[in-house]
């Protein structure tokens, strides 16, 4: 008997620990209702999962919160960034522009000016030959011819260096009863100077003989309707063209300009000689220049007057001639700028409307009283005939630079009433060409710049909040699992007090208890905290009944089982009791081999404590039946001949 009640205990003492740390294990799952103390674990265990899910929410809405207010200052530095730089290239552009355009004006003017002073000497000069000629050979105007025309007034022609040379001419006044000694005069010498001019210009087209047959021999004008020159036969006098240059027909005229007279054949020109006649000074205005038959861009004409060297006093000087120059306005806005100063838009225009020349023989293209507006683009030195319009980009009106192209400084008082003295008005634009050639990708690469530092700074904050999330989840999970734990071993009281010790011991710089190798929540063997200086959890219950359930049977039953088929008996057994505690507000103590420990009265104090413990008794072993029985088809015939023995100590 010995023998066999030491057998015996042997085995109960394997199966208790067997069970009880297999038990241990899977307490943290066992289901809802198992007893008080695991029904309220599971409870507990449900609260830090929806305040963990809260939590977790509130981070993700601060999440993306913290995400929008970046997208917001990366979007708002990088687009200030990028207005800031653009602000700096449209200011660098106006500026840059700004200097372009004074240069501009600054150079046509001077060029045009130049050109006038040259011809204003080459007109003082033409007087005083004429002078000299007079008191040697008792000639006069308008009986004069200037000698080497052609070489002359190539060297006006060269100072716009245009590619085709501009119509330059002399103009005497011939008064009425000069006209047939004109005629005469005309006809001696036109030969003598057509052939110093063909030698002097090179010019092969024709000879002087053919020069001679085309020039019509009398004072005239052209007759449209007639399609003819016509005689002038109104009385006063005329001013027929004499020298001109270059030698040789105009484009579009079937006969040279030879006679033909230079106020009647012009209003612009008859014009402009009575400004010149009223200020004496030369006078300017718009003309129509031929590029080819029957078409005309707009030029300038020049009315240059000379007067009679004879007399000392320039005041008394008699205007015994004048000279007229015709140009198109683009040689005088050629070189302008240097390479690579490109696109500049000029737009020249004049109050006063269009004029015919020549009755329209040249201007079949045209209208008269048609505003006076030409455009032009400089590319550097190169300069470009837009069109005679504003064509000029509108969104740039605000940087308009408007200055006067030329100032004659004419008196208006002295100019005669009805006539129209254009103000020739410069105006100067810049262009899309421009703009873009002062564009960098600055302002894209500073934008770029700042969402790169953004993204990465975005990233970096990203992986840290990754790897302090990660590590909050695991330090979590690791509280979660002990707490499940706790809840299940301790009541919520004990669980309670447990973190009141942690959080105490925690606020005195020490570490917070954990869960040992055996299983032990910061516990000793005498029920104290591992924690230094911690007082033993201990209450003292009076009034308490302890249930004991022990299995008959067990130890013959199980020495004939394998270890699972043990588990499984003593997990669906003492899961029931669980079950029937939870019920009864029993709390299970322990479970010691094959014995179940119960008390009623605590940790909640209770009167009836006794009657509750028998009630619980009896309700564990209605239920062994029914579970043995059930247990019977998976663990063996034997398996509902186990029974339980119960014991209840007040």
């Amino acid at each position: 008997m010995k023998t066999n009640s030491s057998e015996d205990d042997e085995k109960r003492s394997v199966a208790s620990s067997g069970k009880r740390s297999q038990f241990t294990q899977l307490s943290a799952h066992t289901p809802s209702g198992a007893s008080k103390s695991s029904s309220s674990g599971w409870q507990h265990d449900q609260v830090p999962l929806v305040v963990g899910k809260r939590e977790e929410a509130n981070v993700l809405r601060a999440r993306a919160l913290v995400a929008l207010i970046l997208l917001l200052a990366v979007t708002g530095v990088a687009t200030a960034a990028y207005l800031l730089v653009k602000e700096q290239e449209q200011s660098d552009f106006e500026n840059q522009f700004e200097k372009y355009a004074i240069e501009t004006v600054t150079v046509s003017r001077s060029k045009i000016n130049q050109f006038l002073d040259a011809l204003d000497s080459f007109a003082s000069a033409v007087g005083a030959a004429a002078a000299a000629e007079h008191a040697l050979l008792n000639t006069s105007w308008p009986f004069y011819r200037v000698p080497e025309w052609s070489i002359q007034a190539q060297k006006i022609d060269k100072i716009t260096s245009g590619e085709n040379p501009m119509i330059i001419a002399t103009v005497p006044i011939v008064q009425e009863d000069e006209r047939d000694q004109w005629r005469s005069f005309a006809a001696e010498q036109n030969p003598l100077w057509y052939q110093e001019s063909i030698e002097d210009e090179g010019f092969t087209d024709m000879t002087a003989q053919e020069l001679v047959n085309l020039t019509v021999p009398f004072t005239h004008i052209y007759d449209l309707e007639l399609g003819k020159p016509v005689p002038v036969r109104q009385p006063g006098d005329v001013f027929p063209y004499f020298q001109t240059y270059p030698v040789g027909p105009v484009i579009g005229l079937p006969f040279l300009l030879g006679n033909l007279d230079a106020l009647l054949s012009s209003k612009q020109t008859e014009e402009l000689y009575h400004v010149t006649k009223a200020t004496r000074r030369p006078s300017v205005g718009f003309t129509q220049f031929p590029v080819v038959l029957g078409t005309t861009v707009l030029g300038i004409r020049i009315v240059q007057p000379v007067f009679d060297g004879a007399s000392t006093d320039a005041e008394d000087r008699k205007m015994v001639a004048m000279i007229t120059v015709s140009n198109p306005w683009l040689e005088f806005f050629k070189n302008l700028l240097t390479e690579g100063e490109d696109g500049i838009v000029l737009v020249l225009e004049s109050a006063c409307p269009q004029q015919l020349e020549l009755g329209g023989v040249f201007c079949e293209n045209r209208t008269e009283g048609e505003r006076n507006i030409m455009s032009f683009q400089v590319d550097g030195p190169n300069t470009v005939f837009l069109g005679e319009a504003d064509l000029h980009d509108p969104k740039y009106d605000a940087l308009a630079v408007s200055e006067v192209f030329l100032d004659l400084g004419l008196d208006d008082s002295q100019i005669p009433e009805g006539i129209c003295v254009p103000e020739m008005i410069l105006h100067v634009y810049p262009s899309e060409e421009l703009e873009r050639s002062l564009q960098t990708n600055n302002a894209t690469i500073y934008a770029v710049v700042v969402v790169v530092i953004f993204a990465f700074t975005t990233l970096v904050f990203m992986l840290y909040d990754f790897f302090v999330g990660r590590r909050q989840r695991t330090v979590m999970d690791k509280i979660l699992q002990q707490d499940r734990i706790v809840s299940d071993v301790f009541p919520a009281a004990i669980r309670n007090r447990l973190y009141e010790n942690q959080a105490r011991n925690m606020m005195n710089g020490g570490e917070p208890d954990e869960l040992d190798d055996d299983g032990h929540f910061g516990l000793d063997e005498f029920g104290r905290s591992s924690s230094k200086g911690s007082a033993p959890l201990a209450d003292l219950f009076p009034s308490v009944t302890v249930v004991f359930a022990d299995l008959v049977g067990f130890t013959a039953w199980s020495s004939a089982r394998e270890p699972h088929q043990v588990f499984v008996l003593l997990e669906t057994i003492y899961g029931a009791f669980d079950r029937i505690a939870y019920r009864h507000s029993v709390f299970k103590v322990e479970t010691v081999g094959d014995c179940y420990v119960a008390a009623a009265g605590l940790p909640e104090p209770t009167d009836d404590h006794a009657t509750v413990a028998c009630r619980f008794a009896r309700d564990c072993l209605k239920k062994m039946k029914d579970v043995t029985l059930k247990l019977e088809v998976s663990l063996g015939p034997d398996t509902s001949d186990l029974d339980l023995r119960t014991g209840i100590h007040r």
